[in-house]
């Protein structure tokens, strides 16, 4: 099984950048779509970005694009997601999320079978 842990996470003023990182153990890490999702306070987990097991192609919520770009580097088990100009209602816990498909791209929380515990971003005002 694959096993994910996430880092980067912290407290940023809005207007800021972050970079995540997901570190991923257990299993062939280029078979996977790796996603991240994000969940806000007191709102359900919702997508934010995927990327193929190859990283030929890439998937964004509408209202992350042009903003946060997710990118993998299968050599080191690696996948990041880097945040640019931050805003407040950002503010979430950030997970990252495996997926067998190495090709097929979901926005479905229930895609994805492995997860990592998560990492909070906090963008302040």
């Amino acid at each position: 099984q694959v096993q994910l842990v996430e880092s980067g996470g912290g407290l940023v003023q809005a207007g800021g950048s972050l970079r995540l990182s997901c570190a991923a153990s257990g299993r062939i890490f280029s078979s996977y779509v790796m996603g991240w999702f994000r969940q806000l306070p007191g709102k359900e987990r919702a997508f934010v970005a995927a990327i193929t097991g190859s990283g030929g192609r890439t998937s964004y919520a509408d209202s992350m694009k042009g903003r946060f770009t997710i990118s993998r580097d299968n050599a080191k088990n690696t996948v990041y997601l880097q945040m640019n100009t931050l805003k407040p209602e950002d503010t979430a816990r950030y997970y990252c999320a495996a997926d067998r498909a190495p090709y097929s791209i979901s926005p479905r929380v229930n895609s994805y079978e492995y997860w990592g515990q998560g990492t909070q971003v906090t963008v302040s005002s």
